[in-house]
């Protein structure tokens, strides 16, 4: 298992958004982030942060997971249910896909009403409704910019 397989497996699952965050972490969201999708998942590309693979395990598995040598709570997701493992042999591979298929099903079963409608629209409309909302974000942050740039 490594980066690129995780990879793989998440953008595999339904409705998945891939971002690159706090530098060089590759975050799998629930659903887009713009139109209220939430993460379920994260790995560290460069190995500077704590372990390998971040993913919310919710609140059973937690416990169950943190009994295994290779997993400690998630620093700063921890009370969300996330673990991180520590190195990529923990789990067996098809150990990792499924906890991530079930974070991704836990994760999208909590997505707002909303965003579920906006995911259940067809392909090219859904498309176009969260290509709006982008453009609508980068309007406001735009004009956010402005105003500060005035005082």
């Amino acid at each position: 298992m490594d980066n690129e397989r995780v990879r793989a497996i998440c953008l595999g699952l339904p409705h998945v958004a891939e971002t690159l965050n706090w530098g060089h972490y590759p975050v799998y969201w629930a659903g887009d982030r713009d139109i209220g999708g939430k993460m379920f998942a994260m790995t560290d590309l460069d190995g500077t942060g704590t372990g390998v693979l971040g993913f919310h395990a919710g609140g059973e598995r937690f416990h169950e997971l943190l009994e295994i040598e290779g997993f400690i709570p998630a620093p700063h997701l921890a009370r969300a249910h996330w673990v991180t493992m520590l190195r990529w042999d923990v789990l067996r591979a098809r150990q990792v896909e499924e906890e991530l298929r079930m974070a991704h099903a836990l994760i999208y079963a909590r997505l707002p009403k909303r965003t579920q409608t906006v995911l259940a629209l067809p392909d090219a409309e859904r498309k176009r409704v969260i290509a709006e909302r982008k453009r609508t974000l980068a309007a406001k942050a735009g004009g956010a910019a402005k105003t500060r740039g005035k005082g």
